[in-house]
């Protein structure tokens, strides 16, 4: 009965799992809890270049690959996804695991294909609330990662006019919100307002930015903010 409630918390979306990493014990365990706690398929392979080429769009099927990150930097990361996706499967989803804490994520967030990240101390309640966020079209990044990152700035000049600019104050607090994740919800409690007036303030956001989703206006915002 547990088990049912779990699947039935995930989208049903035609998506199938494949994990992706050499350490075959704990992978294994990986792609079996997948498929025990979301009733989808998962594959595993040691190498993302054995990977099959292509879903199949033309019935539906999506992909979402969980890259294991132990004993391998960001930059060599990145570098074999943009290597797979260009040569064979631009559509997938991608997500990391098993990610060092402390290490650099500047990249991994502005990497349009890259949609979460799990790090090696996370719990598997975190690992599968991650997972459903995912499903769901959402980024999975540690907020504080993203708040540093958004509210710092990466590589920005400074002397440039901030593309940002169009957006009013109040439209710019809750684009940072939604970066970090927080829902409309959150965000109302948090700036005093409705979540009706969330909304409003969000459909003329994507509008500005010429976005059609969250994960878009994020993406957009860990660049321009």
């Amino acid at each position: 009965m547990e088990s049912q409630k779990q699947k039935n918390l995930y989208p049903s979306t035609d998506v199938k799992f494949f994990v992706v990493g050499s350490r075959r014990l704990e992978n294994e365990m990986i792609a079996s809890c997948l498929k025990n706690n979301t009733g989808r398929e998962s594959f595993l392979f040691e190498d993302i270049k054995r990977m099959p080429v292509g879903a199949q769009k033309d019935r539906g099927e999506k992909r979402l690959v969980f890259y294991c990150c132990n004993g391998k930097d960001v930059n060599q990361v990145l570098a074999e996804i943009k290597d797979y996706t260009k040569k064979k499967d631009p559509g997938n989803r991608i997500v990391l695991f098993n990610v060092s804490k402390g290490v650099a994520l500047e990249k991994v967030i502005l990497s349009k294909k890259v949609q979460g990240v799990f790090y090696e101390h996370d719990t598997l309640d975190i690992f599968l609330k991650g997972v459903k966020s995912v499903l769901d079209g959402k980024l999975w990044f540690s907020r504080d990662i993203m708040t540093k990152f958004i509210f710092e700035g990466i590589d920005k000049d400074k002397s440039l006019k901030k593309s940002s600019d169009h957006l009013t104050e109040r439209q710019i607090e809750i684009l940072a919100l939604v970066s970090v994740g927080a829902t409309n919800g959150e965000i109302a409690d948090k700036l005093y307002i409705s979540p009706n007036t969330v909304k409003t303030h969000l459909y003329n956001i994507f509008r500005k930015i010429n976005v059609p989703n969250r994960v878009q206006a994020s993406l957009w915002a860990a660049k321009n903010l």
